[in-house]
């Protein structure tokens, strides 16, 4: 084997078209050169989560008649989120197994690399939906059995009370078609209307996509709720994650100065999914001390820095925040504790 051959190299050899997408972090396209780029080791990973990447790739075949297949693969990445080549190259060894006993006509499924692999995974069901939703689009396909209800839902027309009967695939297939005008307008009517159970639905789905203006206006609106709880706050800081800067740092801001501040679904839900705001000092400043809060494990400081220290871009920033004099001496000790 060509010691250089890369999956997306060897993969395209075979005829077959590919694209990739993150499932980690978020539901999200990667560009083919972007992936390759990785795969040489020449860009960290985009994406990086619990020192891994969370990838599905989607294979088309040349021909009409091949339905495409959709395969998830995680690689371990090093201290600067690149990849571990050795878990990409155990992969490749399996397809060039595979390709080599096909050749000979003892095998002709090259989907047999996957079985019993301990680098593929299943993702939970929220990411399925929305990446179903993503491919859907891609692929030209209409949207799921649920789309309609759910649209009528968010209209207004079966009744506000009636969430419970809204498939959660549906959902997604709205928020994928955000661009869309008029579907962004009819979400953005629903906002005031919406219980607590179909915001946090629609939120889960909103993290995905970048929000018009008016639609993260209404969203940012709920943030004051009476009503709002710690895990309806973190949803609204993973809905409002990619949109507009503005509304994205209020909701950040906003949940770090609230009560609920230290809990984990806060912490998660900044870190997660809304960590380009980190580029701001004064927000990676407010983040990291609310980590080193007494009433925050360790263990949780520990999990969320190690976490955001292997996103290249937040590299020099965190650590730029973490040495200020101005710190504090509370988070100057958790990251002493971490590093010990």
């Amino acid at each position: 084997m060509n010691a250089s051959l890369t999956l997306t190299e060897f993969l395209e050899n075979t005829g077959a078209t590919l694209d990739f997408y993150d499932v980690g972090r978020r539901v999200s396209a990667i560009s083919r050169d972007d992936f390759l780029a990785f795969e040489k080791t020449e860009l960290s990973y985009p994406f990086p989560l619990q020192k891994k990447a969370w990838l599905a790739v989607l294979q088309q075949r040349p021909t009409s008649l091949s339905e495409p297949v959709i395969w998830f693969i995680r690689f371990d990445l090093d201290e600067q989120g690149k990849l571990v080549q050795a878990t990409r190259d155990y992969f490749l060894h399996r397809f060039v197994e595979l390709a080599a006993e096909a050749a000979d006509g003892k095998t002709s499924d090259l989907g047999a690399a996957l079985e019993d692999n301990p680098y593929v995974f299943k993702p939970r069901d929220d990411k399925l939906a929305n990446l179903n939703a993503q491919l859907g689009l891609h692929l030209n396909r209409e949207p799921s059995q649920y789309f309609e209800h759910a649209k009528a839902y968010f209209s207004g027309a079966v009744g506000w009370d009636q969430w419970a009967f809204v498939g959660f695939q549906g959902i997604a297939d709205l928020a994928a078609r955000i661009s869309d005008n008029e579907i962004a307008d009819l979400i953005t009517q629903s906002i005031p209307h919406l219980p607590n159970e179909p915001l946090v639905a629609l939120c889960q789905c909103l993290e995905n996509q970048a929000l018009p203006d008016e639609l993260a206006k209404s969203l940012t609106t709920k943030l004051d709720s009476e009503s709002i709880d710690a895990a309806v706050l973190a949803a609204l800081v993973r809905g409002l994650s990619q949109a507009p800067q503005s509304y994205r740092d209020l909701a950040i801001r906003k949940a770090l100065s609230t009560a609920f501040a230290t809990d984990p679904e806060i912490l998660a839900a900044i870190g997660g999914r809304a960590w380009e705001a980190m580029q701001s000092p004064e927000i990676a400043l407010a983040y990291l001390e609310t980590l080193a809060n007494k009433k925050v494990d360790q263990a949780i400081f520990n999990h969320c820095i190690s976490d955001l220290l292997r996103i290249s871009t937040l590299q020099q920033p965190l650590l730029a925040v973490m040495r200020d004099p101005k710190r504090s001496d509370q988070l100057a000790h958790a990251f002493q504790a971490m590093l010990g």
